[in-house]
C-alpha cells in the first residue's frame, strides 16, 4: 500500500478475527517499530506481547474501566456503543494479540518527556506497520486506568512507564472513516 493511502486508511479496530497472528509477522511489525526515531538515539522502548490466559486477566482489569467511565458519563459516542464498548474491553475485541509497549523511566523530566515521545513514535510505527501487513490495532491508552492491576498482572518493574497497549489482529470490521478538520485550518504559517 502506498504510504499516505495507509495513513488515511488505517483504522482503530474493534472486532478482530479469530485467526491466529504469526509469530514472525508479529517479529516484523515490533521490528519496524524498533526502527522509530528516539532522542539521542536512545531507543527507551520495550514491548510487551501477550496472548493466552493472561488476556482475560488484561481484558476484566480493561472492563472495570470501562464499567466505571460508563457509570459517570452518559455515553453518547458515535465511535461505539456502551454494550458494545464494554464486549470491546472485556476481550480486547476477540484479538488474538495484545501488545504493550513501554519507556524507560527518568527522574529529569524532560528525560521523561523525550522517552514518551520516543516510545510513542515506535508506537505509531507498530500501528502503520500492521496495516501495511493487513492487521487491525486501536490505539487505547483507557487501560492504564488500572495502571497498578496492568502492573501486577504484568510484572512491569517500576522503571518502566506504560505508555500505550494495542490489541493486534485481522479485523472482522473496518469502521468507516471519522470526519477529519481540514489540515488548513491546523497550520499556522510563522514568517512565511
Amino acid at each position: 500500500m502506498e504510504f499516505f493511502d495507509l495513513i488515511k486508511n488505517r483504522r482503530s479496530i474493534r472486532r478482530y478475527e479469530s485467526q491466529p497472528v504469526y509469530k514472525e509477522d508479529i517479529l516484523k511489525i515490533l521490528d519496524a517499530a524498533n526502527w522509530a526515531p528516539s532522542a539521542m538515539n536512545r531507543q527507551p522502548w520495550e514491548f510487551l506481547v501477550i496472548s493466552g490466559e493472561l488476556l482475560k486477566q488484561l481484558g476484566n482489569s480493561y472492563k472495570g474501566v470501562i464499567e466505571e467511565f460508563i457509570r459517570k458519563m452518559e455515553n453518547d459516542s458515535e465511535i461505539i456503543s456502551s454494550e458494545k464498548f464494554v464486549k470491546f474491553a472485556a476481550h480486547f475485541g476477540g484479538a488474538p494479540v495484545v501488545i504493550v509497549v513501554l519507556a524507560e523511566t527518568n527522574e529529569d523530566p524532560r528525560e521523561q518527556k523525550a522517552f514518551l515521545e520516543s516510545a510513542s513514535a515506535a508506537m505509531e510505527n507498530l500501528v502503520l506497520a500492521a496495516g501495511d501487513m493487513g492487521l487491525g490495532t486501536c490505539w487505547m491508552t483507557g487501560p492504564l486506568r488500572d495502571e497498578s492491576n496492568l502492573r501486577l498482572i504484568l510484572d512491569i518493574s517500576p522503571d518502566k512507564q506504560i505508555v500505550a497497549v494495542t490489541p493486534l489482529g485481522y479485523p472482522d470490521e473496518i469502521p468507516t472513516p471519522t470526519p477529519r478538520t481540514e489540515v488548513k485550518n491546523k497550520i499556522k504559517w510563522i514568517g512565511w
